[in-house]
């Protein structure tokens, strides 16, 4: 039986990498979106129907991702791994970006929200079923910027550490049912919705300050999940995976 995985924010960006990686690699994915439905069903007809569903909700939602696991199981028969890769409303831009003086606490909860609420909802959802048959995988979308803050994008970097406590937490809880849950925390990625108003100067900063000599793109991040949703991975959980060139070293 294929494995069918859950990729949250899947229509565009990152998430469609992650997307078509997983499916080159044999796996029937759930393309959720909020907003880009054509480009979901895109990527569904480039993938084909039959390891393909796209599912529209909101992921701040919890009865939206109720609505969302109920379909997903419904139409593969489970659900083996959540990539909660949604990204709310940010744009990785240097000279836009609100200094810490000019923030207001909303900035932050948009945030919070948008990356800790979302996890949590996907993963509490998602849990009943991992727990039944013992097996399952949740993977977070983190970020290096917790560790190495090139431009001090304060709400966004701040929710993305609290991700890693949340992460750990459930690893901790939850392994004893064969639940694993882990984060991969990609550099600035070159290039995605996200990252496309991202200065040269900040690209070129960066790609000279890796060992590598070279910014992480999206399909250096979407390899590192897919290897996390496989069978040769089930000895892995709590970790933060920093798939960034060597910027940041742990």
């Amino acid at each position: 039986m294929k494995k069918t995985v859950v990729v949250t924010g899947g229509s565009r960006g990152l998430g469609a990498v992650i997307v078509k990686t997983l499916a080159q690699q044999d796996f029937q994915v759930v393309i959720n979106y909020y907003q880009s439905k054509e480009a979901a069903e895109k990527l569904v007809a480039e993938i084909g129907g039959d390891k393909a569903i796209a599912i529209q909700a909101d992921v701040t939602n919890r009865k939206e991702v109720d609505q969302l696991m109920n379909m997903a199981t419904e139409h593969f028969g489970q659900i083996d791994a959540v990539v909660n890769n949604a990204l709310i409303d940010f744009k990785f831009d240097p000279i836009k970006q609100k200094s810490f003086k000019d923030l207001s606490w909303d900035d932050y909860q948009k945030q919070l929200d948008g990356t800790l609420k979302a996890a949590f909802n996907t993963s509490q959802s998602v849990i009943p079923q991992f727990i039944e048959r013992k097996n399952g995988s949740i993977i977070s979308i983190g970020t290096n910027l917790f560790q190495n803050p090139v431009v001090p994008y304060h709400e966004y970097t701040t929710a993305k550490a609290a991700l890693i406590g949340f992460t750990r937490n459930l690893a901790s809880e939850l392994g004893v049912y064969g639940i694993r849950a882990n984060v991969v925390s990609g550099g600035l990625l070159k290039t995605t919705d996200a990252s496309a108003v991202t200065t040269p100067e900040v690209f070129d900063l960066i790609s000279q300050s890796t060992p590598l000599r070279k910014v992480t793109t999206p399909q250096d991040v979407a390899n590192m999940v897919a290897y996390l949703c496989s069978e040769k991975a089930h000895g892995i959980t709590g970790q933060n995976f920093t798939v960034d060139g060597g910027l940041t070293m742990n």
